[in-house]
């Protein structure tokens, strides 16, 4: 399993529907490929709710240690990604829903003054819900409920739910420190980081040069090299050896490819490289994680 994306890496899963948007899932690490789910944006709100284990979870630039009865708020539009922590599986809830049902139309006060702040704030891409705040236990609380009232479905659920998203909301814009405890990056950066990530997407399979990044964002080599690696955390070319083996698993669960058709596929030239590449990765050969998908 993966979350399916588009070209530009948006997640293309919906989260409800048109008449209450929002979607309250059940998540474990274990059952995607590789232990983590692909870098991806969406315009609703995410709110990650770890029921056990722990997750390393980037949202952006930034890393987050997220352990059991923790929760994190990941903002509208920011691009995030998440993987076991140690190797050991990890459950957790997702809430993912449209700020519409906060704000209900984009003329409304509601918007305005107390939801577009928020959400257009490229430097409030996270919230990490881990109790060093007292109004985290009360956003936690928040969480759990909107989990109980969706599973439950009582009588009037949806008036429930959406009271208890705008007293969330409340708690939220009323902690005047989530602004200043975040650093700025701005817009530009994160449109030219999804750019990049789309081009990769892309050409996986081909041969990519440095150049053809940089043109394809407008940027000199260096300072494309250097603004992956400050908004990723990890070099460009690293993370593309990574997305190629993360493609690779998709083809290994086709026995019909032998192992060089796969890293042909994958984007390697060189299957002994592919093989070195993914024992480093993951720990097992090609042919081992093969037969563990098929006994699945």
């Amino acid at each position: 399993m993966q979350i399916i994306t588009n070209q530009a890496n948006k997640e293309l899963k919906e989260h409800g529907n048109d008449q209450f948007p929002i979607l309250v899932s059940e998540e474990q690490l274990s059952l995607y490929d590789t232990g983590s789910f692909l870098w991806h944006w969406h315009p609703e709100i995410e709110l990650t709710f770890l029921t056990k284990g722990e997750m390393l979870y980037q949202v952006n630039n930034t890393g987050y240690h997220l352990k059991e009865g923790e929760a994190l708020f990941t903002n509208s539009n920011a691009l995030h990604t998440g993987s076991m922590y140690k190797r050991s599986d990890c459950q957790y809830l997702s809430v993912t829903f449209d700020p519409k049902l906060i704000y209900g139309f984009s003329q409304s006060i509601l918007y305005q003054k107390y939801v577009e702040p928020i959400i257009h704030d490229f430097s409030l891409s996270a919230i990490h819900l881990n109790f060093s705040e007292s109004w985290h236990e009360s956003m936690i609380q928040s969480i759990q409920t909107i989990i109980s009232l969706y599973k439950k479905m009582p009588n009037s659920y949806e008036l429930d739910i959406s009271i208890e998203l705008q007293k969330m909301w409340k708690t939220l814009v009323s902690d005047d420190s989530i602004h200043s405890a975040h650093p700025a990056h701005g817009k530009l950066d994160y449109e030219r980081i999804k750019e990049i990530l789309s081009y990769l997407e892309t050409h996986y399979i081909e041969k990519i040069r440095l150049a053809d990044i940089a043109d394809h964002v407008h940027l000199c080599e260096s300072e494309c090299s250097r603004l992956f690696k400050r908004y990723m955390n990890i070099s460009l070319f690293t993370y593309l050896l990574e997305y190629r083996i993360e493609r690779s698993i998709e083809y290994l669960s086709d026995s019909s490819l032998s192992i060089t058709e796969v890293a042909a596929n994958s984007g390697f030239t060189d299957s002994n490289y592919y093989s070195k590449t993914f024992v480093k990765l993951r720990g097992c050969s090609p042919c081992k994680y093969r037969k563990h998908l098929h006994k699945q």
